[in-house]
């Protein structure tokens, strides 16, 4: 049986835009974390998966979280619910 709250990888990104993510989840009431290799943040590297950050959130509130994402991304994209 899974642990319903064990965390899961919602999605990867870069250091900065991982924390606004993780503050849109966290204004949703979706606790996450950051997971990321130390040496990118300290020297700044972007290369071969260094400056990949993992988004992780509990599996019970995966399919929240993803529609937390769907929704910011249509408003960055000038959409809103329900246009075509």
């Amino acid at each position: 049986m899974a642990d319903r709250n064990a965390l899961v990888v919602l999605c990867t990104s870069r250091h900065g835009a991982a924390q606004i993510i993780r503050a849109r989840l966290e204004d949703h009431g979706i606790p996450s974390a950051l997971s990321y290799e130390s040496a990118s943040i300290v020297y700044g590297l972007t290369v071969d998966g260094l400056g990949e950050v993992r988004i992780l959130v509990p599996q019970s509130l995966y399919e929240q979280a993803r529609a937390v994402l769907a929704e910011n991304v249509d408003a960055e994209n000038g959409e809103t619910e329900g246009s075509t």
